[in-house]
């Protein structure tokens, strides 16, 4: 029975790493950049979520919109009005000011909300579901709904909205979306603001399973990024698979290895995945190519 919870651990964290990684995954695919600052953006949702509750009493979960549209403008207007100015540059010159603008967000959040560690703990953060020797905490099963939720509406939006296909169409070829009167800039935009947005949301839904602090920024970003070569680049239902998997497999090795190892086993499967399939296990070869 112990490895069937810690199975059901991994499967609940690995939602939490599908949204976390599905915006991630996105823009990387349809922009060709490897968003560094992506980790400390969730941050600022989980900052958002602590403000509010802390100073206005705002239960958590009704939070989730005031990550996602302060964040949404932020990511718009940070690709619209700055990353776009440089997109044709080298993949190296990206990652520099991406991971510039991570250090200057690490920086605001230590500033106004120190480096501690801090947790958002409403009234009900201690019930759990009990099945048996199976124990569910609420919060965690609500926040793994909601990830999967949320993933499968991002999914509708990109196969089902205008827009959507747009960004489908300039992630396939940039050159044949300019042709039908698609906006590259403008959709490389609204790519970037919906990731961010999305981070914004599950950084809300992170702070309510577990303590954070701003020095987290490079670890949630480096789950994004291995959720994001496992499933395949550009693909909602390949974040969702390799949110997952890396869920579980981190819970597997904590426990059967220990605590200590669990990125070590995690980075290994991940090589493994580029070695077997470069691509993703879903993913396609048209996405994260060059973009010109």
């Amino acid at each position: 029975m112990i490895i069937l919870q810690v199975l059901l651990n991994g499967i609940l964290l690995g939602g939490f790493y599908a949204l976390i990684g599905v915006g991630f995954s996105l823009v990387w695919g349809v922009t060709n950049i490897i968003n560094l600052a992506h980790g400390a953006i969730a941050l600022l949702g989980a900052y958002i979520t602590l403000f509010l509750f802390q100073y206005y009493g705002v239960d958590p979960f009704l939070s989730l919109p005031f990550s996602f549209i302060p964040l949404f403008i932020f990511g718009y207007i940070l690709q619209r009005y700055l990353l776009n100015l440089v997109v044709k540059a080298q993949i190296f010159m990206l990652l520099i000011l991406t991971f510039g603008i991570e250090i200057f967000l690490v920086n605001f959040m230590t500033t106004f909300f120190s480096a501690d560690f801090r947790s958002v703990t409403p009234d009900y953060a201690g019930e759990s579901l009990i099945i048996g020797d199976i124990v569910i905490p609420y919060i965690r099963l609500a926040v793994f709904a909601i990830c999967i939720l949320i993933t499968l509406l991002l999914s509708l939006f990109l196969n089902k909205t205008w827009t959507g296909k747009a960004i489908k169409a300039t992630s396939l070829d940039i050159d044949a979306a300019m042709m039908v009167g698609i906006n590259p800039a403008k959709i490389f935009a609204i790519t970037f603001a919906i990731a961010s947005g999305l981070a914004g949301v599950a950084g809300s839904l992170f702070s309510l399973t577990q303590a954070f602090s701003p020095s987290m920024a490079g670890s949630l970003t480096l789950r994004a990024f291995i959720v994001s070569i496992l499933g395949g680049l550009g693909r909602v239902e390949g974040a969702l698979l390799g949110g997952i998997i890396l869920g579980i497999v981190e819970t597997l090795s904590s426990y059967i290895i220990g605590e200590s190892y669990k990125n070590a086993i995690t980075l290994a499967i991940m090589v493994l995945v580029l070695v077997i399939k470069p691509t993703g296990i879903l993913g396609k070869k048209y996405f994260a190519e060059v973009k010109h």
